[in-house]
């Protein structure tokens, strides 16, 4: 998944002149937490709410350039969006802006890759279940569970793997609707496949 395809697009902006007190406006009325600065669609900084607290009650004489970031990282809209969750990670920032050509198009924030996440792995479905499965050396594997429900008509929303530390060995997981939990634990069960855990 790509940057692109979970960016908010033509995000609000300000200038560098522009006080803070227009710059909390549009946060509030927008319900952003994060303001790119731009001069001449080019990106020249960032303002989050947290610039803004350290002027509170100063808001209306103070302006954008005197409290936001400047130079601040950005990524491509072709990025990949676990590139983004690094760079929000490895520096601890909440947003990047989405630069092509020199140019603004967006902005991505954690929420963003948040909800990218939960798509991915299908626990944005509601009641969904995630049932985990011991990935077996020459046995038990991913795509013959997968094989395994379809076979028994249990929608698959999401498959991963993962390595547990704990268990030292790697876990595979099938997150499927809630109704279908039972069948396909019992499905699984019967083939031979170790259920770790089934979570919601």
């Amino acid at each position: 998944m790509l940057v692109r395809d979970r960016m908010y697009k033509n995000p609000v902006t300000v200038t560098r002149q522009d006080t803070l007190a227009v710059a909390h406006e549009k946060m509030l009325s927008g319900h952003f937490r994060h303001l790119p600065v731009v001069h001449e669609g080019r990106i020249i900084g960032m303002l989050s709410d947290r610039d803004l607290r350290h002027y509170v009650g100063a808001e209306s004489q103070t302006r954008v350039g005197v409290a936001m970031t400047e130079n601040p990282l950005t990524v491509s809209p072709l990025s990949t969006v676990e590139e983004a969750a690094r760079v929000l990670l490895q520096h601890q920032i909440s947003g990047l802006p989405v630069v092509e050509d020199g140019t603004l198009i967006g902005i991505i924030t954690t929420s963003d890759v948040l909800r990218a996440f939960l798509d991915l792995t299908g626990a944005a479905v509601e009641g969904s279940v995630r049932i985990d499965v011991r990935q077996e050396n020459g046995g038990a594997n991913m795509n013959s569970a997968v094989l395994l429900m379809k076979e028994r008509a249990v929608e698959v929303l999401g498959v991963g793997v993962y390595r547990d530390p704990a268990r030292a060995h790697s876990v595979f997981y099938l997150r499927v609707r809630g109704a279908d939990s039972e069948p396909a634990a019992m499905a699984l069960r019967t083939s031979g496949y170790t259920i770790l855990g089934i979570h919601p």
